[in-house]
């Protein structure tokens, strides 16, 4: 008798062998050192980090989650339990080299851990240093899935203190991390005043810079800045402030974690200068500093000493000046550290000025400035860091480029949805350089290797897996191809990564390093067959304005992705007429660059001098910020129109519009807005045939 089996039946029957060969492949080496095992436990909690109770996520109950202690060659077992009703999770040991499965990225390397499941890592401690975790799952980083890791050397640590504490840097938001990225993608300003360093006329005339604001426009750029969020607080161990513990004269090492999500600290102490012994785990040859700038996701080991008498403070200021977070040492009268001096980003001298201090002879020429740059030309390494001589060689050159008018970020122009892979081959060497095309700082993380920072220090240069990128410069880094399968590598402003600036380094399925005879093509098939995941596509996001005054309503609702818009927009006047007019345009527009767009659609309407058609055009943005519309439709008319904003005030704004229609002639309007909050302004217009009133203006 013949049998006729279901099809999937014998697929599943002859994969069967390959699949569990392979994954035995995948499982660890035999244990060799003591088995350290932690319970992280993810769940839903009401917290209120900056005193509103608002909905966040917690490790074990607390914000950020435990510490996780190791020594250097101990084999760590830790179980990840989701608890999340209805989201996925993930955990990313950051700067750990681990096997691939291991890393946590989910669908790149590691599934995802599904609610009201449990995940277990193992892996080995490889070295020593200060690390952390954290989520690699859309943005719940933000909202509070992130702790530290601590592994202590072998022989103890080189630098000796008579402490050590942990200080995890974090900021905090009451708005949802995805309400966040929606008001960053559609262009929101509230974010500035919340800052209190929103650009405005009067702003630009107060501080001298009258010139220079209008020479931007001029010059058709968007407002300089130098952050995105506006933040509720700064946290250190998830509280305000925090205490240093110690006697008069102890050393302490302090192990600092930048765990934030889209903030770069200042760091300096009122006792004078710091002491750094390590940067991104690896020690260092212990250097004096007065302040650096503390990029995301770095660590830092630094060492103070507890004063004989008097109270200091630790302080990390926001890069963006809108805030601090510190902690206090020793006892007795306070001396408080100071903040350095706020930005001006009327003009864009202090970014030239650091990318110039950089260049100098002398190695602490940018450590000198107000606002100084990251420590990295003082950094050593305890040891010859050089690689071997003997592998092959490459150059690959990555531009990291972004367009704030949209809020896209890439590199070389692209998302990781539009071009995911930078491919590598094992037993090469990478040098890898980083030209920063943007007017941001960037922290670039390479999961699983450590690159030598190349800054001058040569066969000393410091290993690191995170590395700041300031406006308008370069870094260059290098490693050994050493690894095998995907790697993530991005930008660790979460807002960044998300909205496209990562790739993934895929390691070429032949090994270079092997003779032709024994190279083994690589299965990535059990590790990789649901691609990216959530970087699979690009982000898209809904928003829209509508205002509602005594005498009409105008309104917008969008669809939008980095490239496509669908457009809804609306005008309807019902003063100083018989009955209501309307004009409704539906959209389909092609977004080219920040200055061009281009549109097709149809236009409805019941003004008795027109009639529903359907029309094209174009978008252009003239010198001084003018936007001009040029259009033709169906019916053989044409339209121009003319409009102009001018941002009087961080809160107020006025504007203008002309428009000439082949068939309706000539309208134009004017009018003003006052920002009350984050969705609702107040607004008066004039309009050539609906006449003057007054309402509110709502964004959602």
């Amino acid at each position: 008798m013949i049998m006729h089996l279901p099809l999937a039946f014998i697929f599943s029957a002859l994969l069967l062998p390959a699949a569990v060969s392979a994954c035995d492949a995948c499982k660890k080496k035999s244990i060799t050192g003591p088995v350290v095992e932690y319970d992280l436990y993810i769940a839903e909690q009401t917290v209120s980090p900056a005193g509103k109770k608002v909905h966040g996520f917690t490790i074990n109950g607390g914000i950020p989650g435990p510490t996780l202690r190791f020594r250097e060659g101990d084999f760590a077992r830790i179980r990840v339990h989701n608890q999340l009703k209805s989201e996925t999770t993930s955990t990313h040991w950051h700067g750990l080299l681990l096997p691939n499965e291991q890393d946590g990225v989910p669908h790149v390397t590691t599934p995802p851990i599904l609610p009201g499941t449990t995940h277990t890592f193992e892996f080995e401690l490889r070295h020593s240093g200060t690390y952390w975790y954290h989520s690699h799952t859309h943005l719940q980083e933000q909202n509070g899935i992130f702790g530290s890791i601590v592994i202590t050397p072998k022989g103890g640590e080189p630098v000796k203190a008579d402490r050590e504490q942990m200080l995890v840097f974090s900021d905090w938001t009451n708005t949802d991390p995805m309400e966040v990225m929606r008001m960053l993608m559609r262009g929101s300003d509230y974010f500035g005043l919340m800052r209190r360093n929103s650009q405005s006329i009067l702003g630009a005339w107060q501080r001298g810079n009258l010139k220079d604001y209008f020479s931007r426009e001029w010059d058709r750029m968007m407002p300089m800045d130098i952050s995105d969020v506006g933040y509720h607080a700064f946290l250190v161990n998830g509280q305000r402030q925090t205490r240093i513990e110690g006697e008069p004269g102890d050393r302490v090492r302090l192990r600092i974690v930048n765990a934030s999500a889209a903030t770069y600290f200042y760091l300096n102490s009122s006792a004078g200068p710091m002491t750094i012994v390590a940067a991104d785990g690896p020690a260092v040859q212990p250097v004096k500093v007065d302040r650096f700038l503390m990029a995301i996701a770095e660590t830092y080991d630094v060492i103070v000493t507890i004063p004989a008498s008097g109270q200091y403070e630790l302080r990390a200021t926001a890069q963006d000046g809108s805030g601090h977070v510190s902690a206090a040492f020793g006892s007795g009268e306070l001396h408080t550290a100071t903040d350095p001096p706020k930005p001006n980003l009327y003009q864009m001298d202090e970014m030239l000025n650091l990318a110039l201090e950089e260049q100098e002879d002398d190695v602490r020429a940018s450590l000198k400035l107000p606002r100084p740059g990251s420590p990295y030309r003082v950094l050593r390494s305890v040891k010859d860091t050089t690689l071997p001589a003997k592998l092959p060689r490459r150059k690959i050159t990555m531009h990291l480029t972004g367009d704030m008018n949209r809020y896209v970020w890439s590199f070389d122009g692209k998302t990781i949805a539009q071009e995911p892979y930078v491919m590598i081959k094992q037993g090469e060497i990478i040098e890898l350089e980083l030209s920063n095309d943007t007017m941001m700082h960037h922290p670039i993380h390479l999961h699983g290797h450590f690159f030598r920072l190349l800054m001058g220090n040569g066969a000393r240069s410091p290993l690191k897996h995170t590395v700041d990128v300031p406006p308008m410069s370069k870094r260059t880094v290098e490693f050994e191809a050493n690894e095998a399968k995907d790697w993530m590598f991005h930008c660790h402003i979460l807002y960044h990564m998300m909205s496209g600036m990562a790739r993934v380094f895929r390691y070429e399925d032949e090994v270079a390093a092997a003779p032709p005879a024994v190279s083994k093509p690589v299965d990535h098939s059990l590790h990789h067959a649901t691609g990216l995941g959530e970087h699979n596509h690009d982000m898209a996001y809904v928003w829209g304005a509508a205002s509602i005054q005594s005498h009409m309503s105008e309104g917008l609702l969008t669809w939008m992705n980095p490239k496509n818009d669908l457009l809804l927009s609306w005008e309807v006047g019902w003063q100083g007429v018989d009955n209501p007019e309307y004009e409704i345009d539906a959209l389909y527009q092609r977004y080219f660059n920040a200055n061009f767009q281009a549109f097709i659609g149809g236009r409805f309407t019941n003004d008795a001098d027109a009639e529903n058609r359907a029309v094209a055009g174009i978008n252009y943005r003239l010198p001084l910020m003018v936007w001009a519309n040029v259009s033709l439709d169906s019916e053989g008319d044409a339209r121009f129109t003319l409009a102009k904003r001018f941002q009087l005030t961080p809160r107020l704004g006025v504007w203008g519009r002309v428009e000439y229609d082949t068939n309706t002639r000539w309208e134009w309007t004017t009018g003003a807005d006052f920002t009350l909050t984050r969705s609702i302004s107040i607004i008066a217009q004039y309009h050539s045939q609906f006449g003057l009133g007054a309402g509110v203006l709502i964004r959602f």
